[in-house]
């Protein structure tokens, strides 16, 4: 019997062809493994903080937030990062009482519905295109500089390793976590990945000596930049740390419990949606805004020549939290942040969230809630070094205000983010220090006064001849 096979319909050549561009490499598999990581300097911190104050089930979590990583990587095609929503965060563990999970989750799920909205309704555009530039260039600016400010004490301060609380006593330079630790993953850093264009810089030169030079010692730099470029830098201080978990408290092993926690929803009573709005979400609200949806699609048409759809970062923000926070996971949103991080250690496509979310899932589904014993003992100066230059190259994204006018807003809209504490009150300061600057150079001469006559009639009073 003869056998036919059928060929493909268009529409699944096309599905297979979209697949396939979404999960080619952009660089070396090293590079992207490296990336995947580069944002874990903010993740881990608010995470284990998360679980030891406000009970956060972290298991749950890792396979929500590792689902929402591979989704996004499909969706987007960059590395678009998956972080905590910081002010809910911020809230559940400094003020007291603490916010329960309930709680938590209400705050996450009332900001991802004004997300949601503001999305589905075509309004996050209509911000995203009125918005003037300088403004989110300082919005950027003051999230880069606190990362960077936050890193340093994280590198030279000791930690509670409850609360996640700095000590006054500085850290000691000896130690499985000491400045020694932390300034030797520092230099390997820099040494490794330079200001973080090495490989870019490498690409563009091999196109101009192919043409125009065979110069011995350009290409051994050549050489040794691309060598030391392709060296997954984060990853290998990830790895390192991870390791050093298990020296500094052996009891870790007898303590991991094999198997994930069980799902369920959680009851939130009214009372609890009113607490989490009010003292969680209000705020929360205008940073999304701001730094998870406008930001991130600034960013990532400076760094990918990619310019995401505000309405669709923002409709993903809501769609994830809506489903993830009613089983208790952590509300989470993209972040300009965590892009920058990611992009500064090598990634470059949406496969190496891809990859980080896979690695979230098999930890979720192995080791549970266990896993808190292990990120309880991570060295804290490590993670403080990773943070350092994802808030760096957060910050250099402002390099291209040429014009006085544009540093003057962006670095007034900085300045007032930081020491209010609120990117919402900078925000607000730049808005209106931009339309000051707008108007007072306005033209005015196409606006016509006119004067009344003796005789009634309307006179042009700039054409009226005047008598010195």
């Amino acid at each position: 019997m003869e056998t036919t096979t059928s060929p493909l319909l268009p529409g699944d050549r096309g599905r297979c062809g979209w697949l396939r561009r979404r999960l080619r490499l952009k660089n070396p598999l090293s590079s992207e493994l490296s990336g995947a990581v580069g944002d874990l300097g903010t993740f881990i911190p608010i995470v284990l903080t998360l679980t030891l104050v406000s009970n956060l089930d972290l298991s749950t979590t890792l396979i929500f937030t590792g689902f929402y990583n591979i989704a996004t990587g499909l969706l987007f095609d960059i590395p678009m990062p998956v972080q905590p929503m910081k002010s809910i965060a911020a809230v559940a563990v400094s003020e007291s009482p603490h916010l329960t999970p309930s709680q938590i989750a209400a705050a996450g799920a009332s900001t991802a519905a004004t997300l949601l909205l503001l999305g589905a309704t075509g309004a996050m555009s209509f911000l995203y295109n009125l918005i003037p530039l300088p403004v989110v260039r300082g919005v950027q600016l003051s999230q880069g500089l606190q990362f960077a400010f936050t890193a340093i004490k994280y590198v030279r301060f000791n930690y509670d390793a409850a609360t996640l609380k700095p000590s006054s006593s500085p850290r000691t330079w000896l130690g499985l976590d000491g400045l020694i630790l932390a300034l030797a993953a520092l230099l390997f850093i820099i040494l490794s990945t330079g200001s973080g264009n090495d490989r870019d810089a490498a690409e563009d030169e091999d196109e101009d000596f192919a043409e125009t030079s065979s110069n011995q010692s350009q290409c051994r730099r050549r050489r040794r930049l691309r060598l030391l470029s392709s060296i997954p830098s984060a990853l290998v201080v990830f790895v390192i740390g991870l390791v050093l978990c298990f020296i500094r408290d052996p009891s870790i092993f007898k303590d991991l419990k094999f198997g994930p926690s069980k799902f369920h929803i959680l009851r939130i009573t009214w009372d609890d949606w009113k607490i989490g709005f009010v003292r969680a979400a209000i705020p929360q609200i205008p940073l999304s805004v701001l730094n998870s949806v406008i930001a991130v699609c600034k960013l990532s048409n400076d760094l990918f020549d990619k310019e995401l759809s505000a309405t669709t970062v923002s409709i993903s923000v809501g769609v994830m939290n809506l489903i993830g926070c009613w089983f208790g996971a952590m509300p989470v949103c993209h972040g300009a942040g965590g892009l920058a991080g990611q992009y500064r250690f090598g990634a470059r496509s949406g496969l190496s969230v891809i990859f980080l979310g896979i690695g979230k899932l098999i930890v979720g589904l192995v080791f549970g809630n266990s896993f808190v014993r292990i990120l309880s003992q991570f060295p804290i100066g490590i993670l403080g070094v990773l943070l350092l230059f994802a808030g760096i190259e957060l910050a250099m994204a402002s390099k291209d205000m040429n014009s006085k006018e544009d540093s003057f807003i962006m670095l007034v809209c900085a300045a007032v983010s930081m020491t209010g504490s609120s990117a919402a009150l900078g925000f607000g300061c730049g808005v209106v220090l931009y339309l000051l600057l707008k108007l007072r150079t306005l033209d005015c001469s196409s606006v016509t006064l006119f004067s009344r006559s003796s005789d009634g009639s309307h006179v042009d009073s700039e054409a009226a001849p005047r008598d010195v």
